[in-house]
């Protein structure tokens, strides 16, 4: 039933039987020994207390509640023939920790009460029933260190079996959390390499449109720039299905990072968008001074691709403006180019559910900067503010 027996494995439940069986065999002898008054029931009570308070030790794991009520029919049987304590009794102090360590919450506290209350009957039953005793003032001291004596015994098994509990408790719950972070930078890596995979997949066929747009005019009067645009074509491609092959394999094969682009790629995807046909106007100042941090280098290069596709795929055409400014705690960057008419924004808007522009933010929060972007008049901007300690 759920609740009362715990799923032991196979080799647990065969030493918790061997153990019982010891242990009952090994108190056997000790309990014939124990002669009440001759009574003729002197033997099948001894033999019945050892087969009860070992069946308490071999189910103390499997099921702590039948265990604690298996020690308290022995405890009732022993009293009520008069016996002694003896080894037997033993099994009490393993139920009472395993009901703390193993049990539901009601039979955690059930051993509880069963410590204090079996302390105060063992009191009471080994001075007035053994000893034949009664209470008053000058047997109430010795009576109150034996309660005090029983208490602590049995309170000691109980609080052990506690503190494994907790512990247990611990682990379990640090397992747990493992898992969860685990899960949370697995998700964070899924979504930085679907970041990764759009800013590719959208910058390359971005470029291999336009160029075949332009080779499909250039056709019949300028073969030369036909080739030239169908060579942009196949390098463009090219390079965007060995970027995809690289974030492919980190999906199948977590261990490591590719490499990333840097500032040093930056001239080659200015030159990519540019042969593209879109003619792009770039502003460095101030140059940046030191070495910039990865982070920041890798957020940087991924915002400006994003941008620059959007307004090769959205734009009006024309110039498009890009300045960079490398200060020595911050980079600002912003792109800007017009809107084609009848748009007051790009598709790639904010509250879009694509990646473009949602893509581009979390690049920036992600180093603990900030972006944003809008229509200002009849231009597109997309302006990032990105702290030089991004990488920290």
């Amino acid at each position: 039933m759920k609740g009362v027996f715990r799923p032991l494995r196979t080799h647990q439940i065969v030493i918790d039987t061997i153990v019982a069986a010891l242990f009952a065999l090994l108190c056997l002898p000790g309990e014939l020994a124990v002669d009440i008054g001759g009574t003729p029931l002197h033997v099948p009570v001894a033999v019945l207390l050892c087969l009860i308070f070992g069946g308490a030790v071999a189910v103390r794991r499997m099921s702590p509640p039948l265990a604690l009520g298996l020690a308290w029919a022995g405890a009732a049987l022993q009293m009520s023939f008069g016996r002694p304590p003896t080894a037997v009794d033993l099994a009490v102090f393993a139920v009472l920790y395993t009901a703390a360590a193993y049990g539901t919450r009601a039979v955690f506290w059930a051993g509880f009460a069963s410590a204090l209350v079996g302390a105060a009957v063992a009191t009471v039953y080994l001075y007035v029933v053994l000893t034949g005793a009664r209470f008053g003032l000058q047997t109430l001291p010795l009576a109150v260190a034996v309660l005090i004596a029983a208490a602590f015994a049995l309170l000691l098994a109980w609080t052990t079996g506690a503190l494994v509990r907790t512990a247990r408790r611990a682990r379990t719950d640090r397992a747990a959390q493992l898992r969860a972070q685990a899960d949370a930078a697995a998700e964070q890596e899924r979504a930085r390499i679907a970041r990764d995979m759009h800013d590719v997949v959208a910058h390359s066929l971005a470029v291999v449109i336009a160029q075949a747009d332009g080779a499909r005019y250039a056709a019949a009067s300028d073969p030369a720039a036909q080739a030239e645009a169908l060579g942009t074509i196949s390098t463009t491609a090219r390079a965007a299905l060995a970027d995809v092959r690289l974030l492919l394999a980190q999906l199948r094969h977590r261990e490591e990072d590719g490499p990333q682009p840097t500032l040093a790629d930056l001239d080659t995807l200015f030159a990519q968008v540019r042969t593209a046909g879109l003619e792009l106007r770039v502003t460095i100042d101030p140059a940046p001074r030191s070495e910039v941090p990865t982070a920041v280098q890798l957020a940087v290069y991924r915002i400006l691709q994003e941008a620059l596709t959007n307004a090769l795929r959205h734009g009006a055409g024309g110039t498009v403006d890009l300045t960079l400014a490398w200060h020595a705690d911050r980079v600002e960057l912003a792109v800007r180019n017009g809107l084609r008419a009848g748009h007051s924004a790009a598709p790639a808007a904010p509250t879009s559910t694509g990646h473009g522009l949602i893509g581009m933010r979390e690049r920036a929060l992600l180093v603990g900067g900030m972006m944003d972007a809008g229509a200002e008049g009849d231009m597109f901007v997309v302006r990032a503010r990105i702290p030089m300690a991004g990488s920290m």
